[in-house]
């Protein structure tokens, strides 16, 4: 796959007068060989995407925080219509906070919109709406951590500031052949130490996204296609055919399930939906009014319960259950119709609203909400 272009990469003028770092503790003697290939191996077989066809750090910047934690294909199409709607940062400055998470519906873990949209506050702010070039500045913008503002600093502006994502830190631990797990204390200064040691003077944005590129397409978790890896013969892990047990992974926490209902509340063919605070999980999205089964009820009895809190008066029936899966737990939402026969209750704020099904499609209700429409959908 050929790319199909490059940004210029310039070099920082503090760059030609910095000293050359020391060696690491356990960096192999082939250490210069490693960025020379992989540039290499850019140039003929990096991904064409849309945020490497620019030298806007705002785009830059908004493809970075895209994609923490989420994958290429899934950010792309959130990408390009982020973008429309928030074409600068001013725009986006000015927009309310609802409107952009609005528009960040799906992709999830939606404290990063917040925090966009209050990080391009502060640039608007402090700033004069450019994006700061100093790597210091960078990292104190709300959203960002230290590899997401290296990413920043080596792409957008050249500088030879390591990264640390995903991919990469996967990379590092079988070119290295670490034998501990990767998010140890021990083990992640040792990652960055080698990940400082790796970035190149020359080229660190593309270099930053070779090494991006090599994890996502070849040193993948559980296929390494070490046969095409440009890095192959020095990786200590492909050495010691431990390729597929390093990372040496950790054991994980048991992932609680948390059981709640959601009410589907009919009021002559239009649904009750609620706006979630926009502080907190899933903050800012729209849902069916929900709550929380207690250890001392069952299901029927919360809904009855969220009814009465609701102000209304309904027999729920029950339709079905829908499960999601976040970070920190698992959902078990149980699902219950309720008939109003006479209307008791109006709307009373702007977070909360009635719609048809058809108009609900179209809301950005969170993951596990969205499930519920065919259940009205079909009723429809």
């Amino acid at each position: 796959m050929q790319i199909a272009n490059h940004s210029v990469q310039v070099k920082d003028a503090e760059s030609t007068s910095r000293v050359p770092r020391p060696e690491p503790t356990g960096c192999p003697l082939q250490l210069p060989l490693i960025a020379p290939r992989l540039l290499a191996w850019y140039d003929r077989s990096g991904r064409d995407l849309p945020w490497r066809r620019t030298a806007d750090s705002y785009h830059i910047w908004l493809s970075e925080i895209m994609l923490q934690q989420t994958g290429v294909n899934a950010a792309l199409p959130f990408y390009q219509r982020f973008l429309e709607h928030f074409p600068t940062i001013s725009v986006l400055a000015a927009a309310p906070v609802e409107r952009v998470v609005e528009q960040w519906a799906g992709l999830g873990y939606y404290s990063r919109a917040r925090n966009l949209h209050r990080a391009a506050q502060i640039v608007v702010e402090k700033h004069q709406g450019a994006f700061p070039d100093d790597p210091r500045q960078i990292l104190a913008l709300p959203g960002i951590g230290r590899s997401t503002a290296g990413a920043i600093g080596a792409i957008a502006f050249h500088r030879p500031t390591p990264i640390l994502d995903g991919n990469v830190r996967r990379v590092l631990c079988r070119l290295f052949s670490l034998q501990e797990p990767p998010r140890s204390p021990a083990a992640e200064r040792r990652l960055w130490s080698w990940a400082e040691a790796l970035t190149p003077e020359e080229r660190p944005g593309d270099y930053a996204q070779a090494i991006m590129d090599l994890g996502a397409l070849l040193c993948t978790p559980a296929r390494p296609d070490c046969a095409v890896c440009p890095l192959a013969d020095l990786c200590r892990a492909r050495q010691s055919g431990k390729e597929r047990e390093i990372p040496v992974r950790q054991r994980k926490k048991p992932v609680p399930l948390v059981e709640e209902v959601g009410i589907l509340l009919n009021r002559k063919g239009r649904f009750l939906v609620r706006r979630r605070p926009l502080e907190g999980l899933l903050g800012g999205l729209w849902e069916f009014p929900t709550t929380r089964v207690a250890a001392e009820e069952g299901p029927e009895a919360a809904a009855a319960r969220l009814l009465a809190e609701l102000g209304f008066r309904a027999d729920p029936l029950p339709a079905g259950t829908v499960r999601q899966t976040y970070s920190h737990f698992r959902l078990a939402l149980g699902l219950y119709l309720g008939e109003l026969t006479e209307i008791s209750r109006t709307r009373t704020t702007d977070e909360e609203t009635w719609l048809s099904p058809a108009e609900l499609v179209d809301l950005p209700l969170h993951g596990a909400h969205k499930k519920a429409l065919p259940f009205l959908l079909r009723r429809g």
